[in-house]
């Protein structure tokens, strides 16, 4: 057994202390955005680097290249978060336009259909990179779309993750990740907070401005 399986029964289930550690940055990050702070963004990578190696461990390829993808997306959030709040001022907040949230709706379709369709392809020559090539390919791509909106500071992020947690959640469970499915639960509750407060903030901000 290597590093990322380590871990200890519950209940005759096995919890590996990488998936554990993982979604305890993974909930940290979460209450992090809600206060906007510039951490959120170091403690995002960290859960990404202990996530990915439980997936990998779980063999659940697309949650694992999703770690990747956050792990870059994190990079990415901290030098936007950084540039917009320069001298300790609050990060300013604000919903999407109708013609970004187009755009974040057809790269979620349109890139769930293409990452599905390439799982299917790898997996018919044998590479078996994916038990779920939809579900998989769902979550990879909504996860990107939504800490990538995160990243510009777009209250519709926190929406993203609703629709990726619906889909989140019983394949964690199913595929034996049983802290991150109970972790998925969780951070439904704490993506509508995280809604109305920085919903509230951009309205402020907006009525400021008018």
């Amino acid at each position: 057994m290597n590093w990322a399986e380590a871990g200890f029964e519950v209940l005759g289930r096995h919890v590996a202390w990488s998936d554990l550690l993982g979604n305890a940055c993974a909930l940290a990050t979460l209450w992090l955005a809600m206060k906007r702070t510039i951490w959120t963004w170091p403690v995002q990578f960290a859960g990404s680097v202990l996530l990915f190696a439980a997936s990998i461990s779980a063999h659940i390829t697309g949650n694992a290249l999703k770690q990747v993808l956050f792990g870059a997306l994190a990079i990415y959030g901290w030098v936007r978060w950084s540039r917009r709040s320069r001298d300790g001022a609050p990060l300013a907040v604000r919903s999407a336009t109708a013609r970004e949230r187009v755009a974040l709706v057809t790269a979620l379709a349109a890139g769930t259909v293409a990452v599905a369709l390439l799982f299917q392809f790898l997996n018919s020559r044998g590479l078996n990179v994916s038990w779920a090539p939809w579900p998989d390919a769902y979550i990879f791509v909504g996860s990107a779309v939504a800490t990538w909106a995160q990243g510009r500071a777009l209250v519709d992020f926190w929406l993203l993750w609703v629709a990726v947690d619906l889909v989140g959640v019983p394949l964690a469970f199913h595929s034996g990740l049983v802290v991150s499915g109970a972790v998925y639960a969780v951070f439904f509750v704490l993506v509508l907070i995280g809604f109305r407060d920085w919903l509230r903030q951009s309205r402020t901000l907006e009525a400021v401005t008018t």
